[in-house]
């Protein structure tokens, strides 16, 4: 039975499981994205979250705090430097798991974990900002409004020419052409 088992234990024990996620959360930090199982990227998400938020106070006592979870002194000073900066505003939500398939070996469902604020393709402002606001028209409103204010056109060798352009000399032309 699984009465009272608040959390995945992944089968391991309690020593290597939490060898195991501040490895992770270590390598996480450093280098802004891993690849690990969903199982595994969860449980990583609840042990790394509380700890991005603690840097964001940058004080001893927190920097001892995160520094008994990750146990590495670069981790610690990465994520106090380069991440708590990127995150000041945000009020949660710091990582971000991406589904990649499954393994070949085992089959196992694989995905990427990520800090959010470092990824380069999914949080752009400036292409939101960049793109035209359009507004969308029903094609009989658009048919109508170039029919009532356009010119009438003659097309001469695929060139667009409206009345008041065309020479007198062409005009008398046509006239005697028809």
């Amino acid at each position: 039975m699984r009465h009272g088992k608040k959390f995945n234990h992944l089968g391991r024990t309690t020593s290597h499981r939490k060898a195991m996620l501040s490895n992770m959360a270590t390598s996480l930090v450093i280098h802004k994205r891993i690849n690990t199982t969903v199982a595994k990227a969860k449980a990583l998400k609840k042990y790394v979250e509380p700890l991005v938020t603690r840097s964001k106070i940058d004080s001893t006592h927190n920097r001892r705090m995160v520094f008994s979870y990750l146990q590495s002194k670069d981790a610690v000073t990465e994520l106090f430097k380069e991440v708590s900066i990127k995150v000041g505003d945000r009020p949660g939500g710091y990582t971000r798991i991406i589904k990649t398939g499954n393994r070949l070996g085992d089959n196992a469902e694989m995905c990427m974990v990520e800090l959010v604020d470092f990824n380069e393709i999914y949080g752009r402002e400036d292409s939101k900002d960049a793109k035209k606001a359009t507004r969308r028209r029903s094609k009989k409103t658009a048919d109508s409004s170039k029919t009532k204010n356009e010119a009438p056109a003659e097309i001469q060798d695929n060139v667009v020419v409206s009345e008041d352009s065309l020479d007198n000399d062409t005009k008398q032309e046509e006239k005697e052409k028809e």
